[in-house]
C-alpha cells in the first residue's frame, strides 16, 4: 500500500475484513486508557496474499498527559502462525487416534501427549510435559538402546519394540515408531512417536509358541508309542508268564518280578506321554465330579500321608461333565503327588468344585479361555509356591524342580494333556512361599451322570471257548496265544488277516476274534466285517499300541466296541476276553 494511502485510518483497509472490527475496538480501548496497543491480525497485500503480523503502538504523551501521536512497529509473524496452526492440527489429529502419541523437542523433553498416553501410563499431562522421556524407560531394555533410538530418529526414523514403565511401576511392551517433526523450511524441530501396548499380542505369541512346542513333543510321543508299546508288551507278558510258573521261594522269582515291575513303569511312562499328547485311548462317560471326589478321598489321603490335611469343599447342585473316569483319577493323583512334595512337614490341601459361566469379558485377561459353561476343580496347597519363571514351564514334559529320583516331570504334563483332550483349560495361581492353586475348567455336560462304582465284581479268568488271535507282530502273537492257552482257551493264531480268513473257513467254531487294529493289507475292522459274514455271532476285541487318533480314524472307538490298549499283561487279556464272552 502506498504511504499516502496509509495516512490516518487508511491502513485499516489493508487489514483482513474479518479482523478489522476486533482491531479497531482494541485500538480504541488502548487509546482511551493511554496504553500500548498490541495485536495480532492479518494483512492483505495488493497481490491478494495474506500475511500475519503483530502490530505494536506506543503512545507519545505531552505534559498534560494528552496523546500527541504513536510510534508503531509491525512484525511479520506468518511463519510462527503457520507453525502454531500446524502444531494445533497435529495435536488434534493425534489426540483422536487410538495409539499412544507423543511429541518431544530437540532436547527430548515431552511437549505433547495424547489421551491414549494418559490412559496407558496413568500420568496426568501436567506430570510429564517438560520432562525428558527417559523417566518412562524400563531398565530391562538393552543397554544403550534409548540413545540409539534418539540418534536414529533425529536423522530419519526408528521402528521396533521396547519396554516402558507405567506410573505405578508396571513394565509393559510397546511397538514404537518414531519420526521427525519439521517446520515449513524442512528444519527438524522435534520428534513424534506413535506406540501401541502389545501386552496382549505378546501373551498370545507366547501361548502359540508354547502350544507349538507341546504339539511337537506330542507328535514325538505318539510316533514312538506303537513300537514301544509292542516291545514293552512282550517284556511284560513273558515276565508275568514266567512269574506264574515259578515257585515264590525260587530265587529267580524276585528277579522276574523286578523285570515285570520295570516294564510296568515303562508302560506307565508311555501312558503319561500319550496323556500329555492328548492321544491316549479314552472312554468318556457323563459323571458328577463331587461323587468322584467322594470315592477318591481315601486314595488321596493314603497318597499324601498323615501330616497333610485334606479338605473337600464340593459345591451344591454341581453340573455334570463328560470324561473318562480314569482320567479324573490321573488328574487328582498327579496334583496330590505334586502338592505333597511341595509341602514341608505339615500342611493343607483343599479341593473345591464350582459352576462357572465364562463370557467375553474374561477373555481380556485370559485370552486362552473359551466362553461357555464349565465345572471348575480348584486344587490348592500350602506348599512352597512357584515364581513366574517356574510357572511358565511346569506343564512341559520332563521339567521338574524336584531332587533327582523324586519325579519324572510328567505329572503336570499329564494333567495338562488330559484337560486339553477334554476341551478344557487350566490356570495356575502361585507365589513363592504362598502355595499354589490349580484351577481346571471342564465343559458342562447337558445330560444325566452315570452312578460311579467303587469296584467291579471280580471276573473269573479261565475259559474253554475257541479264540482266534490275529497279530502281525510275531512275538506278541506267540505271547497272547500262550497266555490264553494258560487260562484254558483253545487258541487259533494268525499272522495276517488273510491267514485268519483261511483259518475261519476251515474251523467249525470260533467264539471270539482278538485282532490287532493296524496290519498290512487289511485292518482289524475290515477283517471283522469279512468274518462277520461267515460267523455273525462271533464277538470281537480290538487291540492296538497306536495312539487314539490313529485308532479312531479306523472307526474302532465307536460305542459298544471292545478295545484293549497295548501293552497289557496276560491277566488283563484274559480278563477282557472273559468279560466280552460273558456279555
Amino acid at each position: 500500500m502506498p504511504a499516502e494511502e496509509a495516512q490516518g485510518d487508511g491502513w485499516l483497509r489493508a487489514v483482513h475484513v474479518e479482523d478489522r472490527e476486533k482491531l479497531s475496538r482494541g485500538w480504541k480501548e488502548s487509546s482511551e486508557a493511554h496504553k500500548d496497543s498490541i495485536a495480532e491480525y492479518r494483512f492483505v497485500r495488493p497481490d491478494g496474499t495474506i500475511v500475519w503480523v503483530m502490530g505494536q503502538a506506543v503512545p507519545e504523551l505531552d505534559a498534560m498527559n494528552q496523546i500527541l501521536g504513536y510510534i508503531g512497529t509491525i512484525t511479520d509473524i506468518t511463519d510462527r502462525k503457520r507453525a502454531e496452526e500446524t502444531g494445533r492440527l497435529l495435536s488434534h489429529t493425534m489426540e483422536g487416534i487410538s495409539e499412544i502419541a507423543t511429541i518431544t523437542d530437540l532436547e527430548d523433553r515431552l511437549t505433547f501427549v495424547n489421551e491414549a498416553f494418559v490412559r496407558t501410563y496413568g500420568y496426568d499431562r501436567s506430570e510429564v510435559l517438560g520432562r525428558h522421556v527417559g523417566f518412562l524407560w524400563s531398565p530391562n531394555n538393552p543397554a544403550g538402546l534409548l540413545n540409539e533410538i534418539l540418534r536414529q530418529s533425529r536423522t530419519g526414523s526408528w521402528k521396533g519394540e521396547i519396554l516402558n514403565l507405567t506410573k505405578d511401576g508396571r513394565e509393559f511392551p510397546l511397538s514404537l515408531h518414531t519420526s521427525q517433526v519439521r517446520d515449513e523450511h524442512g528444519t527438524t524441530i522435534g520428534l513424534v512417536g506413535i506406540s501401541e501396548d502389545i501386552t496382549a499380542r505378546k501373551q498370545l505369541e507366547a501361548q502359540l509358541h508354547q502350544a507349538q512346542k507341546m504339539e511337537a513333543i506330542g507328535r514325538l510321543a505318539g510316533g514312538v508309542a506303537h513300537d514301544f508299546n509292542n516291545m514293552i508288551g512282550v517284556i511284560l507278558g513273558y515276565a508275568k508268564l514266567i512269574e506264574n510258573h515259578l515257585n515264590p521261594l525260587d530265587p529267580l522269582h524276585r528277579n522276574v518280578q523286578a523285570i515285570a515291575s520295570a516294564a510296568e513303569r515303562s508302560a506307565n511312562l508311555t501312558k503319561q506321554l500319550l496323556a500329555f499328547a492328548r492321544k491316549q485311548v479314552i472312554a468318556p462317560v457323563p459323571l458328577n465330579l463331587n461323587e468322584s471326589l467322594s470315592l477318591l478321598q481315601k486314595m488321596l489321603m493314603r497318597l499324601i500321608g498323615e501330616d497333610i490335611a485334606l479338605t473337600l469343599l464340593p459345591s451344591d447342585h454341581l453340573w455334570n461333565i463328560k470324561i473318562d473316569p480314569t482320567q479324573v483319577d490321573q488328574i487328582l493323583a498327579n496334583l496330590a503327588t505334586n502338592a505333597r512334595d511341595a509341602i514341608d512337614d505339615v500342611g493343607t490341601i483343599t479341593i473345591e468344585t464350582a459352576n462357572i459361566s465364562i463370557d467375553q469379558s474374561v477373555l481380556k485377561e485370559h485370552p486362552e479361555f473359551t466362553p461357555g459353561e464349565y465345572v471348575v476343580l480348584a486344587f490348592s496347597d500350602t506348599g512352597k509356591g512357584m515364581d513366574k519363571t517356574t510357572q511358565e514351564r511346569i506343564f512341559e514334559p520332563f521339567f521338574t524342580t524336584k531332587e533327582e529320583g523324586r519325579g519324572t516331570g510328567l505329572g503336570l504334563a499329564t494333567v495338562f494333556g488330559i484337560v486339553k483332550q477334554n476341551n478344557g483349560f487350566i490356570h495356575v495361581y502361585s507365589e513363592p512361599g504362598q502355595g499354589s492353586t490349580f484351577k481346571i475348567y471342564l465343559p458342562r455336560f447337558y445330560g444325566e451322570a452315570e452312578a460311579p462304582t467303587e469296584g467291579r465284581e471280580e471276573v473269573p479268568l479261565k475259559g474253554t471257548e475257541t479264540v482266534l488271535v490275529v497279530e502281525d507282530e510275531e512275538q506278541l502273537l506267540e505271547l497272547s496265544c500262550a497266555a490264553l492257552e494258560m487260562f484254558g482257551y483253545t487258541v487259533l493264531s494268525a499272522k495276517s488277516p488273510g491267514e485268519a480268513i483261511l483259518l475261519s473257513e476251515r474251523t467249525e467254531k470260533i467264539d471270539l476274534l482278538v485282532t490287532d487294529v493296524v496290519m498290512p493289507g487289511m485292518n482289524g475292522k475290515e477283517l471283522k466285517e469279512r468274518l462277520d459274514t461267515m460267523r455273525p455271532g462271533m464277538k470281537t476285541i480290538f487291540m492296538s499300541g497306536y495312539t487314539a487318533d490313529v485308532v479312531a480314524n479306523r472307526g474302532i472307538l465307536n460305542e459298544g466296541v471292545f478295545f484293549l490298549q497295548k501293552p497289557f499283561t496276560p491277566q488283563a487279556l484274559a480278563k477282557k476276553v472273559r468279560e466280552v464272552l460273558n456279555g
